[in-house]
């Protein structure tokens, strides 16, 4: 009886989300992954020019100056963990919100953070694409 009811709720959750909600969780994961990839050339496509990505520590950085960091290898991630997330949509804009876990190599040294992670999404020319990012330090579990 348990497997029917598990089984239950996940389905109701995974047709739970509208399509939209569902094209910019499928964003969020293709950032991720191109992230890891180092695929800049999908990166660049997926980060509106205005981009305004926010670090935990502070940092704050345009789009090329992301794109330069991660290009010159002074920020490299070798996972992108996600604990939990929410998709809202505003017509053509939505936010995510995800707990997750972020490590690799920075200017820094290694790195191994837990961090609370928004995301602004815009529609643009019919694709998902990142306008802001903000992480917020959380503490180890």
């Amino acid at each position: 009886m348990r497997t029917i009811l598990l089984s239950l709720t996940l389905c109701t959750f995974a047709f739970a989300a509208s399509p939209e909600e569902q094209q910019v969780a499928d964003a969020e994961k293709s950032w991720a992954a191109a992230v890891l990839a180092k695929d800049f050339a999908k990166l660049d496509a997926m980060l509106l020019p205005g981009l305004i990505y926010a670090h935990s520590t502070g940092i704050i950085e345009d789009k090329s100056e992301y794109l330069g960091k991660m290009k010159a290898g002074t920020q490299r991630y070798a996972g992108i963990e996600p604990e939990s997330s929410t998709v809202k949509v505003y017509g053509n804009s939505a936010l995510t919100h995800t707990k997750v876990r972020m490590h690799g190599v920075n200017a820094d040294g290694p790195f191994d953070n837990r961090v609370m992670m928004m995301h602004i999404w815009v529609k643009s020319e019919g694709k998902w694409k990142l306008a802001g990012h903000q992480t917020t330090m959380l503490p180890k579990k």
